[in-house]
């Protein structure tokens, strides 16, 4: 089988191997399985490799480079227009040559794709739409064009578009999906001892869109309430230095540290220690982060945003923050005034959280490529 994909990853070529965002590697790694020969198209960039990088695992890869673009802004929009007949002469070829395409939605070059493989009506196909499917959310309009592409059955046929969550305005080519991180092997017992600290974690970009900052001070209402509380950021962004600064202006050096990009090994260790995970986003699909600490036993704190409120169990497996930072400050206070729930929450977010596991992923992801 000749398998596309169509993404907006920028990717990185060192020693003979292509790397990108390794969650999104890492996913494709388990579809490329059951694939003989990927074709990818995507930017590819000349940055060095981070902790965040992974290789694709497939000895038999065709990458298409093509140019980067955004539609933010005229010079942007120009620019984006000039690169347009190039990436969507590629897209045309390499989607004529493949057996499968699969469309990695939403992004700029996933609309192109959107609009390129309605050429392609008898082609097998997959899309993964890993942003917000609600659609009532607000979103960019580009997020809005390849949402009715995909959904509409005229212009997109012999697909499933992979979303997070049950949405009423899905037609029949929508499937509900989720993803994986952990695999059986990796599930073991969890920690219900007392702790003296207890333990948040973030994960993600620092990037005003996560509102990392809203995780800083509600753990520093925690703290100046005479709560004994930990805030480990991972990731990187433009509000790095912003927190970095804060922490120090307001001597948390004790209570907040901030790690940068670590692995997906330190991060495990991290939730395993931990005993919250938190993630005040203003837009997510699946957030992955929070599905990783649940399955470590951490009660999520998480904005009621996509299928976020059904993780969560609508409050029964977590606490759905309202970004009012004394509202949420009790929420959590009570929660732990509450041993019992709060325990409870913890276990009850793990089994649900461990239902998707990599072995699942992939048993449903053989019955798409079949």
């Amino acid at each position: 089988m000749k398998f596309l994909i169509v993404s907006h990853v920028p990717h990185k070529y060192v020693n003979g191997q292509y790397y990108g965002y390794a969650p999104y590697v890492r996913e494709m790694n388990i579809w490329l399985k059951y694939v003989d020969k990927l074709i990818v198209i995507a930017p590819l960039s000349s940055e060095p490799l981070t902790a965040v990088d992974q290789n694709y695992d497939h000895s038999d890869i065709c990458f298409k480079a093509v140019p980067s673009f955004n539609l933010l802004g005229l010079t942007s929009i120009l620019n984006a227009l000039i690169s347009m007949p190039k990436i969507t002469f590629r897209m045309f070829f390499a989607m004529r040559r493949a057996d499968h395409i699969h469309l990695r939605c939403p992004g700029n070059m996933g609309l192109i794709g959107c609009l390129v493989q309605i050429l392609f009506p008898l082609k097998k196909k997959t899309a993964k739409y890993a942003g917000n499917w609600d659609p009532d959310s607000r979103q960019p309009w580009s997020y809005k064009l390849q949402r009715r592409i995909l959904n509409n059955t005229f212009l997109t046929r012999n697909i499933k578009v992979l979303v997070y969550g049950e949405w009423p305005d899905s037609g029949k080519n929508i499937k509900p999906f989720f993803t994986a991180t952990y695999s059986e092997n990796e599930v073991k017992p969890l920690h219900q001892e007392t702790v003296n600290i207890l333990k948040f974690v973030f994960a993600g970009g620092l990037v005003s869109g996560k509102n990392p900052k809203y995780a800083v001070n509600l753990v520093k209402i925690l703290h100046e309430q005479g709560k004994q509380v930990r805030l480990d950021l991972y990731g990187d962004g433009p509000l790095y230095q912003p927190i970095s600064e804060f922490i120090t202006a307001n001597r948390l050096e004790n209570q907040i540290k901030l790690h940068g990009n670590q692995s997906k090994e330190i991060l495990k260790e991290a939730f395993i220690q931990a005993q919250f995970v938190i993630l005040p986003s203003d837009s997510e699909g699946w957030p992955k982060a929070v599905a990783e600490g649940m399955f470590w036993g951490c009660v999520p704190l998480a904005t009621s945003v996509s299928c976020v409120p059904m993780m969560l169990g609508h409050g029964k497996r977590g606490l759905l923050l309202s970004m009012d930072l004394i509202k949420d400050g009790q929420s959590v206070t009570a929660l732990l005034d509450n041993p019992d729930n709060f325990i409870g929450k913890g276990v009850d977010a793990a089994a649900w959280s461990r239902q998707f596991t990599t072995e699942v992923f992939e048993t449903e992801i053989k019955k798409l490529l079949q």
